[in-house]
């Protein structure tokens, strides 16, 4: 016998709850394996084996943010020098790049799940400028947020007006997210009803092509990239 699909509020509301509480999930075990870059990878071949394909996707994308998050603290460390703060900045250029990928390919999941539902929009549906995948994005970086502002609230051999205050700031992350998670799950339900159209947008971040971006194809005419770690990187994501 055949299983009957979810209504469109029940399924908004299951994926939306799911996805908020893998990046909560990911976010501590990704803390207790360590801030270092190649966690992202290790821990992906992980999620993939206990979560279906777009949670997976979803992991891949915060784990992104996790990257970037502890880059960012790298490069504002007050002894970093000039040659730890470039490598840093291409770093979080690459991540970057990757997590802007990811969030376009959430998009894709997202619209092939409502032509395998065969949801059709409505004639004159609306859309939102902001897709669900973007406010994916938003709920995983918040995810880290909260994360961190609660290690503020616990710090010890801090002054109390410290505490009292990252207490204060944790109450409203934690209020934003909860009204951001809300917004996804309205989208959902919206999308899934054919109430919003899908729309997918694309981000064409010209300073990461190696064809449009004159600092990189003014070099690369010369023979100066194709060694270089990081360009190597651009180069081969382009072809």
């Amino acid at each position: 016998m055949k299983a009957t699909p979810m209504k469109a509020p029940a399924a908004a509301r299951l994926l939306a709850r799911r996805i908020v509480r893998h990046q909560d999930r990911w976010t501590v075990e990704l803390h207790v394996r360590g801030t270092a870059c190649r966690s992202v990878n290790e821990h992906g071949q992980d999620a993939r084996a206990t979560t279906g394909p777009f949670l997976a996707l979803v992991g891949e994308e915060h784990r992104r943010n996790f990257a970037l998050w502890h880059e960012e603290d790298k490069a504002r460390a007050p002894d970093a020098t000039d040659a730890e703060v470039a490598r840093v900045k291409r770093n979080i250029d690459r991540f970057n790049q990757q997590r802007n990928d990811l969030i376009e390919r959430l998009d894709e999941q997202i619209a092939g799940m409502l032509e395998a539902r065969h949801v059709r929009a409505r004639p004159g549906a609306p859309w939102n400028s902001e897709t669900p995948g973007s406010i994916i994005d938003r709920l995983s970086i918040l995810s880290l947020k909260v994360h961190h502002m609660r290690e503020q609230t616990e710090r010890k051999g801090v002054a109390a007006e410290h505490v009292r205050k990252s207490r204060a700031r944790l109450a409203v992350l934690r209020r934003q997210r909860a009204d951001l998670a809300a917004a996804l799950r309205e989208l959902l339900t919206d999308l899934l009803a054919g109430r919003k159209q899908m729309k997918l947008y694309r981000q064409f971040k010209m300073y990461n092509d190696p064809s449009m971006n004159p600092a990189i194809y003014g070099a690369r005419k010369q023979g100066k990239l194709e060694s270089l770690p990081y360009h190597g990187w651009l180069l081969r994501r382009r072809m």
